[in-house]
């Protein structure tokens, strides 16, 4: 065997080493939090390190107390699901509202301050969370907005917009003008270029965005407190876990349903989505 098979060979099995502990180290916390899920509380004291669970010992229980209204002795998870799936949706369609023909309007159109704009969008995020909680906090309660959930959903586009905007202006960059140009001599306005061709070509970056966009409305948890804090029929999912960990009561498994809970709708959007997400502009390119 010459050399550059043996390199080739011992590249090929390093790339496959390397994948398999990327996949245990990501997997592993979410499978080992899924078995304390469906372990009874009795089984995980006497054995807290087993990964396999028998089927004799599988229960639902815990999810099923987790989902149940509070009324009803539970934790009304399904209640914190519902709100938190309203603002994670309502932000992301807002946001990408208003991102899309932003971000166009900076790759495209020509106007002063135009070179400026990507600092000031990424100028965003160099302030904490907490520096700008204090004052939008003071504002919304004096608008009346604190305590609602269009109030938290007008703050999370306001912490997506940004980022959302630089990434579709770098995408948007890379289409390529002749086909835009194509397109207005065959007598199609901006808008009409826009729709038919822009749009379909940026779908990749737009999926992209938008589970962005969602999984940081759905995660968030800082302004939730803030915002949401003594209104518990409101809570999202990431502030009814926080609180739910700080029971002393609350069985570890009943904790880790909720996090299940929490953790499941992005895996399965992911997955769903992933397609769009890695599918690249060769469908669009021109043709000569």
């Amino acid at each position: 065997m010459d050399r550059d098979m043996v390199e080739t060979v011992s590249l090929r099995w390093l790339r496959r080493l390397v994948i398999a502990a990327f996949l245990v180290v990501t997997v592993f916390p979410f499978y080992y939090m899924l078995v304390l899920s469906v372990r009874p509380i009795e089984r995980l004291l006497l054995d807290p390190g087993a990964l396999v669970v028998g089927f004799g010992e599988l229960t639902v229980a815990t999810y099923a107390e987790v989902l149940k209204a509070t009324d009803d002795g539970g934790q009304g998870f399904l209640t914190f699901i519902r709100n938190s799936a309203l603002v994670a949706v309502a932000a992301t369609v807002l946001t990408l509202f208003v991102a899309i023909p932003g971000a166009y309007a900076v790759a495209r159109l020509r106007f002063f301050g135009r070179r400026q704009v990507d600092f000031l969008f990424l100028a965003v995020y160099l302030f904490p969370s907490i520096v700008i909680a204090i004052p939008l906090f003071v504002v919304f309660s004096l608008a009346g907005l604190r305590g609602s959930l269009f109030g938290l959903v007008l703050v999370y586009v306001s912490q997506t917009l940004p980022v959302s905007v630089y990434m579709l202006k770098n995408y948007f960059e890379t289409i390529p003008v002749s086909l835009e140009e194509s397109a207005a001599i065959d007598g199609a306005g901006r808008l009409g270029i826009i729709r038919r061709v822009s749009l379909p070509l940026a779908m990749p970056s737009i999926m992209a965005v938008a589970l962005y966009d969602f999984m940081i409305a759905w995660n968030e948890f800082l302004f939730a407190l803030l915002f949401l804090v003594d209104k518990p029929d409101r809570w999202t999912v990431s502030l009814g876990l926080s609180l739910l960990s700080d029971g002393v009561e609350v069985p570890k498994t009943v904790l880790m349903a909720g996090s299940v809970v929490l953790t499941l709708p992005i895996v399965i959007l992911f997955f769903a989505s992933e397609r769009l997400l890695t599918e690249g502009l060769t469908s669009g390119a021109e043709k000569g």
